[in-house]
């Protein structure tokens, strides 16, 4: 999944090989069967050309990490906990992305609202991530 991700758009098998081989030795049919069974998950679509198939990433690398985070943390006996424990091993700059992020997806007071209580409702969805449903909870092979 990493370089369907990196590389951002259809590949091969043939490809994918090709860049692994470059960092270790790997079998043709090791790739095929991983991207295969990306494939049967559901992480990857394909469309044959000629005798092969191009194989396209069906989530975001960040909407992948994303249903990571959610699932561990929805499975916590004590989320508030989990996320103070979570936000202690974040660096300063990830600390500074985490405000940046809920500066996103939480809308800004109107001007002279001052202490007024929040309206019912549920939050303000996030942005698209470019994905489709939320990740299986295992990493998808490379």
């Amino acid at each position: 999944m990493t370089r369907v991700w990196q590389w951002n758009r259809p590949v091969t098998v043939r490809e994918v090989l090709e860049d692994l081989q470059q960092e270790r030795s790997i079998a043709y049919t090791t790739v095929m069967t991983v991207m295969d069974n990306l494939h049967q998950k559901g992480w990857v679509r394909r469309e044959a050309e000629g005798r092969a198939y191009r194989y396209t990433a069906v989530s975001t690398r960040a909407a992948y990490s994303a249903a990571l985070m959610n699932e561990a943390w929805s499975t916590s006996d004590n989320p508030a906990a989990a996320l103070v424990a979570f936000f202690g091993m974040m660096s300063a700059e990830q600390r500074e992305a985490l405000r940046d992020a809920v500066r996103i997806v939480q809308p800004a007071e109107p001007e002279g609202s001052g202490d007024a209580p929040e309206t019912a409702g549920s939050p303000a969805a996030p942005p698209d991530a470019g994905g489709d449903s939320a990740a299986p909870g295992t990493e998808p092979g490379r």
